[in-house]
């Protein structure tokens, strides 16, 4: 089974000039509940279909399956997916050890911009940049299932 271990913060200032690579997302949702979500995601020339679980209890992993589909699929599924779009450009940047992934959002949730780090495990040590704001991990506000609404 595979798990996703993963802290979330704000950013307050520029770091566009430090990433090395972006991509452009649009992702839609097929279900969104207590319990999973189930995200179509076109990324740049790509597509995945990715169910994720609830993060274990008092806990930040959670189980993840992400597999790679067609574009056309895709695009067609996501006319039956749920209300609602994220629209957004995520930046690779490099930190240590690290790459932390951050949003930029796009279209009604515009100005809200959030980095990603992943991590083996929930206590890993990772070095926090200057330009990273207050840690949002766990807020249901910044999960992007609840950001289509």
């Amino acid at each position: 089974m595979a798990t996703e271990t993963e802290r979330k913060f704000l950013v307050k200032s520029e770091f566009r000039h430090l990433a090395i690579s972006e991509i452009k997302i649009i992702q839609s949702y097929l279900s969104i509940d207590p319990d999973k979500t189930i995200r179509l995601r076109i990324a740049d020339d790509k597509a995945f279909l990715t169910v994720k679980s609830r993060p274990l209890e008092n806990s930040i992993t959670r189980n993840e399956w992400e597999v790679e589909i067609p574009v056309i699929d895709a695009q067609e599924m996501m006319s039956i997916c749920l209300p609602g779009r994220i629209v957004k450009t995520r930046y690779m940047v490099p930190s240590g050890r690290h790459t932390f992934e951050i949003d930029v959002f796009h279209e009604k949730n515009e100005g809200l911009i959030v980095a990603e780090i992943e991590l083996n495990s929930e206590n890993e040590y990772f070095s926090k940049p200057d330009w990273l704001a207050e840690e949002v991990t766990g807020k249901p506000q910044y999960y992007n299932a609840n950001l289509i609404k």
